[in-house]
């Protein structure tokens, strides 16, 4: 069992940054590829961002290309999505996921482990 925690959550203007964090325990993080997701109110749940297990692959939604990126610290057992140029089309609930494999957490599908999930919103 994985147990994934997000943080870093909160109000921010438009144009501006959040560093999101998950923490992960229950196991060795190395063996999960991991993801970022998000679900704004009235949409389904959309994949953001994932990385593989030693983060040699990173894949983004087109929609945060060059304003997001996801990094990992397994050592640390920690996800981190570095959020900039902050538009209120971001503003969601953004999930943590786990999962033995990346197509999984690049997908959304037979996910192993998601986490409780942190709010966003971007607003003036």
């Amino acid at each position: 069992q994985v147990q994934l925690v997000e943080s870093g959550g909160g109000l921010v203007q438009p144009g501006g940054s959040l560093r999101l964090s998950c923490a992960a325990s229950g196991s060795t993080l190395s063996f999960y590829a991991m993801g970022w997701f998000r679900q704004a109110p009235g949409k389904e749940r959309e994949a953001v961002a994932a990385i593989s297990h030693i983060a040699i692959t990173t894949t983004y939604a087109d929609f945060v290309k060059g304003r997001f990126t996801i990094s990992r610290d397994n050592a640390k057992s920690t996800l981190h999505l570095q959020m900039n140029s902050l538009k209120p089309e971001d503003t969601a609930v953004y999930y943590c996921a786990a999962s033995r494999s990346l197509a999984a957490v690049t997908t959304g599908n037979e996910v192993d482990y998601w986490g409780q999930g942190t709010q966003v919103t971007v607003s003036s």
